[in-house]
């Protein structure tokens, strides 16, 4: 059996090698919101390659469980994990957002194996997330639904009408997580929207179960993940507080990668932070 040490170590390694696929694929398309990509890659790789039951040789299996990216924006990284997860070949990365690619700008479940819903209009991901843990309860089906929405896309009320009829239904097979990177496509939350806050304290008056991690700490996600599950009669919201633009020196924290593609010199000292690894 694989020790956690070593499975948080695997799932750091996944996590930079995603990265690395998500550097080339911006660059040779010259595409962009790599800064919303970059936060949530510590999430996806605890999801996909440990927590999520999904098979990539039967993509609609009935049981499977969902994973929805609201804030599909961040494509790129699921894009990058699905392909390393075996849902379609990793050179399709490198046709990511161009004209005919099954890989589009935002997330279209009718184009690309493995995505749950298509997610170009913010905010209603998490209300098609709750249709679907209900209706696999309904079902009597044992999947389980995950949400990764955006701080952005929580200024849509939508999101919060979903926060007040999940935990009437007592929906303990959906799991909400925020990426609280605090920064949306034109300014810094606490500009655009600082009443987001407290965020937490909010999703407790509820009635949620509501954890808060290092979004980036694979062991800290796992156990937020672990915890979720054990959790009975309520949903879970996890705040996970990131960083946009995680993973390099000079996206981190940094806004304006939302909307810019890479210059070659930023490109090559991009992949030489992000190194070459056994998952290259």
């Amino acid at each position: 059996m694989q020790s956690r040490q070593d499975l948080v170590k695997s799932l750091q390694e996944r996590a930079r090698a995603i990265r690395r696929d998500v550097v080339r694929g911006l660059y040779n398309t010259q595409s962009y919101h790599l800064g919303a990509s970059f936060s949530i890659v510590e999430l996806l790789s605890s999801l996909y390659f440990h927590k999520l039951r999904v098979d990539p040789q039967r993509p609609d299996w009935p049981d499977r469980d969902r994973l929805i990216l609201s804030k599909g924006h961040g494509s790129a990284a699921l894009y990058a994990t699905l392909a390393h997860r075996g849902f379609f070949p990793r050179e399709e990365l490198l046709k990511m957002k161009t004209f005919g690619s099954c890989l589009q700008g935002h997330c279209d479940m009718l184009r690309t194996p493995g995505i749950e819903l298509t997610t170009g209009s913010l905010g209603h991901g998490l209300a098609a997330g709750q249709g679907m843990a209900l209706a696999a309860r309904m079902d009597g089906r044992p999947t389980r639904v995950y949400v990764i929405i955006g701080d952005g896309e929580s200024d849509e009320g939508l999101i919060w009408e979903t926060s007040m009829s999940a935990p009437k239904f007592k929906l303990d097979n959906l799991v909400c997580i925020l990426d609280r990177n605090k920064f949306q496509s034109s300014d810094a939350t606490s500009f655009v929207m600082p009443n987001l806050e407290p965020v937490a304290d909010k999703w407790r008056a509820f009635n949620w179960h509501v954890i808060e991690i290092d979004g980036h700490d694979c062991n800290a996600i796992l156990d937020a993940l672990e915890e979720a599950e054990g959790v009975k009669g309520q949903p879970t919201f996890i705040v996970a507080h990131t960083v946009k633009g995680q993973g390099l020196s000079f996206t981190a924290g940094d806004n304006r990668w939302h909307i810019v593609p890479f210059t070659d010199e930023e490109y090559q000292q991009a992949m030489r932070e992000l190194g070459e690894g056994a998952l290259a």
